[in-house]
């Protein structure tokens, strides 16, 4: 498990679409503030089971439970927007609405992360991270 990444929301989202590609109902990535709170918004809705934060040395691991024994994930594609060679930042009146309102977008904001519908009913626009539905 490497320390070192440049996208580390990038890096989050393809271990969390790799592991349901294959089955698995956890993952283990290295922790960050944000990966914490991009894993929380998911987990308030609905989309992964559970999450933990485990310490360590030089780094903590952050424990993601995407679906309990014996469900199926309800992540049918987690897609990052915003990438480091590209931002994508939208007013409150211009974010995106995902598959008809049925999946979601993640808002960095500066009120913290939220999802699109969260941030369009505080009238906040930022920074586009991640589509999920």
């Amino acid at each position: 498990m490497s320390l070192q990444s440049t996208d580390q929301i990038a890096d989050l989202i393809t271990r969390i679409r790799n592991a349901i590609q294959v089955s698995k109902n956890e993952i283990l990535v290295p922790t960050s503030k944000l990966k914490v709170g991009v894993v929380e918004v998911l987990k308030k809705n609905g989309y992964v089971a559970n999450y933990e934060v485990i310490e360590g040395a030089p780094r903590g691991v952050l424990r993601v439970v995407i679906n309990e024994v014996g469900e199926n994930a309800k992540i049918n594609e987690i897609a990052k927007v915003s990438k480091p060679g590209r931002r994508v930042y939208a007013g409150a009146d211009e974010l995106p609405v995902i598959k008809s309102g049925r999946g979601m977008i993640i808002v960095s904001t500066s009120k913290g992360l939220m999802t699109g519908r969260e941030a369009r009913k505080n009238r906040l626009g930022g920074e586009i991270l991640v589509k999920v539905w």
